[in-house]
């Protein structure tokens, strides 16, 4: 019996899964809870397993070739060290040439470390058998700060504007709590493998960065991040 389903009776004291999802949702209607108290005692488990939807617009993610790019926008010196000011974007995956994103940083150094959370999703989360990935950008860090200190990317929890498209059919709860449960892989990357998500790993790739160059992020046939270094015409 599934964790959260009980059965009850007045004879025995027990709780009924089917009684309990009716007084919720009359509940809910009568305005004495809300919405989101019923979507709270659902788990990711349940979404993934259940959502037909979802698991379509997961199925329907291409193969993409560029999430981002990087570019200095200055180096100067300041008190006796090299300070880089760095322009860090975010593409939309159907047209590499739409920003969706941009963020400016200044990090000491002219070496940066751009670190990416790869999330794969296989199993009975995909119609045709074959594996999907999602890309997340965590931080942006240089080589004289610990990686924890490093400068977030797209925001943590919330839902990335270039993976619009997979949560759309989901209520803002449903939604909410899908993004929450994709971003926390980052610190347990196995915690979900049994519904067919699993986060195979953190991806750091680090430049040494100069102006008049961009750094263009692609991902290889395996899935891998690495840059690709491009003049700035």
């Amino acid at each position: 019996m599934r964790a959260g389903i009980r059965h009850f009776s007045s004879r025995t004291g027990k709780v009924s899964g089917v009684g309990l999802f009716l007084g919720l949702i009359a509940l809910a209607v009568a305005g004495v809870i809300s919405p989101s108290v019923y979507y709270a005692s659902k788990s990711i488990h349940d979404l993934l397993g259940e959502n037909s939807k979802l698991k379509e617009n997961i199925s329907r993610l291409t193969t993409e070739s560029q999430i981002g790019y990087a570019k200095v926008l200055e180096q100067f010196e300041r008190d006796g060290k090299k300070w880089t000011r760095l322009l860090f974007a975010t593409t939309n995956r159907d047209d590499a040439q739409e920003t969706l994103l941009k963020r400016e940083y200044e990090i000491e150094g002219d070496v940066v470390h751009f670190d990416a959370l790869i999330v794969k999703f296989a199993g009975p989360l995909v119609m045709d058998g074959k594996e999907r990935a999602i890309y997340l950008w965590r931080r942006v860090y240089g080589e004289h700060m610990p990686p924890e200190q490093g400068y977030s990317v797209d925001d943590s929890g919330l839902e990335p504007r270039r993976y619009e498209s997979i949560c759309r059919d989901l209520s803002l709860d449903e939604k909410q709590m899908f993004w929450e449960e994709i971003w926390d892989l980052a610190n347990d990357l196995d915690r979900l493998s049994d519904t067919g998500i699993k986060a195979v790993y953190g991806n750091v790739v680090y430049q040494n960065l100069r102006p008049g160059f961009i750094y263009v992020f692609k991902i290889n046939n395996s899935g891998e991040l690495y840059p690709e270094t491009i003049p700035d015409l």
